[in-house]
């Protein structure tokens, strides 16, 4: 298991600071400390994320706490697994567990959505992606869920990658020009400067709603389209007359992504299918902290 980052760590010590504020009152009035032993129990099917920061919740409230994972991010449990043991002091265990159960939560949460779009789409040469839908602040803890899910990370934020969407097209006058534009850019040295990669290590996605902005896109040599908001006829057509034109072009389709239409989706031959959907819909798994008795 990776390290935890700095942002991380900030995260997890400003949602302790929201919860526990200058301590647990109930906790410090009502228990001696003594040593105590807990479990954290699923209490639905799912897929596990976020062992990072709750491991990190129980450790900065208190180093003694003790935190051993029963199984790994990534792995599928059932109601009733015993996923999380805990030994530690029974004020700091008892003061660590909503913010803990809350990461937990929320994450496996993603990851088993994510889990029901991948085994929707089946063995079919797609891939499901995030998108920058999170909740702030949460933004590399929930990618890290998709992946967890088997889904796949689209651009981590607006310095990773360039997606030239309608507004940009607007604004710029045209696909052609906004493409020919961002060329030029990349080959400045206030690219190299500011973002610190090379132009090649930069990928240009188009986003195109019609067939006249897919040959333009096209036409202006882009690798990777978005097709947004297609039905599905209107789609397979869209990738019909892309892989005519250019075989080894990317295609990610976008807009109305559900578990009732992300198989069809598939079918219509895209590379990528992005849903915003995997972080900002997905409902929190269920998991509780229970004591064990001496």
């Amino acid at each position: 298991m990776s390290a935890p980052t700095a942002d991380i760590v900030a995260l997890v010590k400003a949602a302790l600071a929201e919860d526990i504020g200058p301590g647990d009152l109930t906790s410090l009035a009502c228990l001696e400390p003594n040593p105590v032993k807990a479990q954290i129990v699923a209490k639905s099917d799912g897929v596990l994320s976020g062992l990072v920061p709750l491991m990190l919740t129980y450790e900065i409230v208190d180093s003694a706490n003790v935190v051993t994972p029963k199984i790994n991010d990534g792995d599928v449990y059932s109601r009733g697994d015993v996923v999380v043991e805990i030994d530690g002091f029974n004020q700091t265990v008892l003061a660590s567990e909503r913010v803990g159960l809350n990461f937990l939560g929320r994450l496996s949460g993603i990851a088993s959505l994510t889990r029901q779009f991948a085994e929707r789409i089946g063995d079919r040469p797609c891939r499901i992606l995030d998108t920058r839908k999170t909740t702030p602040g949460w933004r590399r803890l929930e990618k890290d869920a998709v992946r967890h899910g088997g889904g796949a990370n689209h651009r981590m934020g607006l310095y990773d990658m360039v997606l030239i969407k309608d507004n940009h097209i607007a604004s710029a006058g045209s696909i052609t020009k906004a493409v020919a534009l961002t060329r030029e850019f990349l080959d400045t040295p206030d690219f190299r400067l500011q973002f610190d990669c090379k132009a090649e290590d930069i990928e240009i996605e188009v986003e195109v709603t019609s067939e006249a902005e897919l040959r333009e896109a096209l036409e202006a040599g882009v690798s990777r389209l978005l097709l947004d908001n297609q039905s599905l006829e209107s789609l397979a057509q869209l990738v019909q007359i892309a892989r005519d034109r250019s075989p080894g072009v990317l295609l990610e389709a976008s807009g109305n992504v559900t578990l009732e239409t992300v198989a069809d989706i598939a079918a219509t031959g895209v590379d990528f299918i992005s849903a915003g959907a995997l972080t900002h819909s997905a409902k929190a798994a269920d998991f509780s902290m229970k004591v064990v008795p001496d």
